[in-house]
């Protein structure tokens, strides 16, 4: 194969043989090292090639070029748990390469829409402003929403350690016991610091997480290519562990929006042309080929969940990823800069935050049967609190209603003892509505619409 063009990380080859779109090409360099591309481009006599470690090195007279007649893989096995990869599915952690019981193409395949069930049972994943108001289904995608600064990565990481799929219970008052036999996490690391990627193998390993889970990290300083390979790296691995396998799993990636960076990166180097703020016009799609690969599937006990961050340029929601990842998910659970300002941790505003799948996670037989009247309940008492706060800066407090000062003194409690948790705190469903009810008890009796009496006066004691 003769390389007429070198530009970026990508090869202009010409073939003299069958090729096909996104098959995997081994390149040999003139010292003898070896490196790999995957295939972009085909037409009648030439044939683009995007190099992964990038071109350094690459002498077009003197480096050989051969395709290998497949995509690119990821050999599967049960033995995927308990270890630390790279971007590309090779051992970063040591250990030896595990034995692939099969190889799996990276790109998957297309679920039935047919075949789908629905998102169904709750996941507990031991933080009350998710559990208590915006809960997580299995089977769903919900995202989270973070800005530069924030702790959305050990937020990443506590949910990692804490989540489990409850089991259902007879006793409709009673949570169920956390199933963790069944339960693995999935967790990919999109173009982050070495600093970064230390903390979250730290976080796993100093628990017994990192035996149900599988590590894939891709840092900052590898190529931008390698960013498009590791979160369909992470699903491939998913997909095994839960329709072959029968798993529940959790898979979480950070950060998407190094993703899309790298996909802008990748778009401009073909020369394509631009979309919004100079993203390509594809990135729906390419975002939605991987969110899609959540789900349940009929038949099948095993179910993949999807939790993938990405933080917004400047806050800015209507940014392009954003946008388009509110489109294709199910929510989103936001963080906000002003509640961190406030050292409450993790800084999750629970109000513009969103999970439309909520009502299938909670009620009679999953959890307490008043688990989405609390959630309702608190919903409206701490927007009636945040009200009371802007009236009392232009008022003064002196000025408000005795229950205007009761909603602002439930809007301080509220913020500091359900949302504010600590990093290593993990708290039941059963714990999170307990105190719910206990702060509830802070706003008049008469003000609880949301929920019947006969549950205020069993749980709230008022």
């Amino acid at each position: 194969m003769e390389i007429r063009e070198v530009v970026g990380s990508l090869l202009l080859v010409q073939a003299d043989a069958t090729v096909a779109y996104d098959e995997l090409v081994e390149i040999e360099l003139p010292d003898g090292r070896r490196s790999f591309g995957t295939v972009l481009e085909v037409d009648e006599s030439a044939v683009l090639v995007q190099v992964f470690q990038g071109t350094g090195g690459v002498r077009p007279d003197a480096t050989g070029v051969r395709f290998l007649g497949r995509g690119l893989e990821l050999g599967v096995t049960p033995d995927l748990l308990g270890r630390v990869f790279d971007g590309l599915g090779r051992p970063r952690d040591g250990g030896p390469e595990p034995v692939a019981r099969a190889w799996k193409s990276i790109h998957g395949e297309a679920i039935n829409p047919i075949a789908r069930d629905f998102p169904d049972d709750f996941i507990q994943t031991g933080i009350s402003a998710i559990d208590g108001c915006n809960p997580l289904v299995r089977g769903q995608k919900l995202p989270l929403f973070s800005e530069a600064g924030l702790p959305h990565n050990e937020l990443a990481a506590q949910i990692a350690r804490q989540a489990s799929v409850l089991e259902r219970s007879d006793d409709p008052t009673q949570a169920g016991a956390a199933e963790r036999g069944d339960f693995a996490v999935v967790f990919a690391a999109i173009g982050v610091t070495f600093e970064d990627a230390s903390f979250f193998i730290d976080e796993f390993r100093s628990t017994s997480a990192i035996e149900r889970s599988a590590l894939f990290l891709n840092l900052a300083d590898d190529p931008a290519t390698e960013r498009f390979a590791t979160p369909r790296m992470a699903l491939t691995a998913a997909e095994y562990l839960a329709y072959e396998l029968g798993m529940h799993v959790l898979v979480i990636y950070t950060d998407m929006t190094y993703y899309c960076e790298a996909l802008r990166e990748i778009s401009a180097s073909r020369k394509e042309v631009p979309g919004r703020r100079g993203y390509p016009g594809y990135l729906y799609t390419d975002l939605a080929s991987l969110y899609e690969r959540a789900g349940r599937i009929e038949g099948c006990e095993g179910s993949i969940t999807q939790i993938p961050i990405l933080t917004m340029p400047d806050g800015d929601k209507t940014h392009p990823i954003p946008d388009l990842t509110g489109y294709i998910t199910e929510g989103q659970i936001i963080l906000t800069r002003e509640l961190f300002s406030k050292g409450i941790v993790p800084p999750i505003d629970i109000l513009p935050s969103l999970s439309r799948l909520k009502q299938k996670g909670i009620g009679a037989g999953k959890t307490r049967e008043d688990h989405a009247q609390v959630s309702d309940q608190l919903f409206g008492a701490y927007a009636a609190g945040l009200q009371a706060r802007e009236l009392a800066v232009v008022l003064g407090e002196a000025a408000l209603s005795a229950d205007d000062r009761a909603y602002l003194q439930f809007a301080a409690e509220f913020e500091s003892r359900f949302i504010s948790q600590g990093r290593r705190e993990e708290r039941s469903v059963t714990q999170t509505l307990d105190l719910g009810w206990e702060l509830l008890k802070l706003v008049p009796r008469a003000s609880l619409k949301r929920s019947q009496d006969a549950y205020s006066e069993r749980y709230g004691d008022f």
